[in-house]
């Protein structure tokens, strides 16, 4: 059996620059966790992903970098099916108990995200998930370095970053008052995948176990926050 994860978020005293910079001045001290439980349904390409995050008073921080082949993306508009694309996502639980949040993000930057109180899969998606406006989606910064839509698929290596920012008051709209992060330990996971390629795949940073099913926060891996 895999051992969980546990990954410690540094306190940054300056925000990111939103650039993309993976080994910049700002997030190259940030420590790295790399997405590398693959399911067993996935075909033998094994992309090289790693997320780092950081926080300060007013929101998270989230980074990811990805050594990808086979890359399509065709998804630009919010909440749209973005896990078929070239995607990564982090999906985190603020509370014991409470309510998760999963921040799906293709190579284009285009967001699928939402509040998830029961996820018990139905005919029509999750048991109860409230997705974020488009004002709500609006609060977060985004970088993407992939400028547009990649169709047909890229089959070559492709590097590909994105970067955003979710602010807590945007949590705190769901889930309520925060707790001052300092010293907090939420619960979480980190995955990457793609699905309309010729190489699907779905890897997670915590093991998810037999079932492929990103939604089970059982499955989810402390995120303590630095003091």
């Amino acid at each position: 059996m895999s051992e969980t994860p546990a990954y410690t978020i540094q306190r940054t005293s300056v925000r990111p620059a939103f650039d993309g910079a993976w080994d910049g001045p700002v997030w190259g001290t940030a420590p790295a966790l790399t997405v590398a439980h693959f399911h067993p349904a996935s075909s033998a390409h094994r992309p090289v992903t790693h997320a780092k995050l950081l926080y300060d008073a007013e929101a998270l921080y989230v980074i990811f970098r990805v050594e990808d082949r086979y890359v399509r993306a065709t998804r630009e508009d919010l909440n749209s099916s973005v896990c078929n694309d070239a995607c990564v996502e982090f999906f985190f639980e603020p509370g014991a108990g409470a309510g998760y949040f999963n921040f799906e993000m293709n190579c284009l930057g285009t967001l699928h995200a939402s509040y998830v109180e029961d996820p018990t899969r139905t005919p029509e998606g999750l048991g109860k998930a409230t997705r974020l406006l488009r004002r709500q989606a609006a609060m977060m910064e985004v970088y993407h370095s992939v400028p547009g839509v990649v169709f047909p698929e890229c089959a070559n290596p492709m590097t590909w970053v994105v970067e955003y920012s979710i602010p807590l008051a945007l949590i705190e709209e769901f889930a309520g008052p925060l707790a001052e992060p300092a010293g907090e330990t939420w619960r979480g996971n980190f995955y990457k995948c793609a699905e309309d390629n010729s190489h699907p795949h779905w890897a997670s940073w915590a093991p998810i176990g037999e079932r492929l099913n990103f939604h089970v926060p059982e499955h989810f891996a402390p995120l303590h926050f630095a003091r």
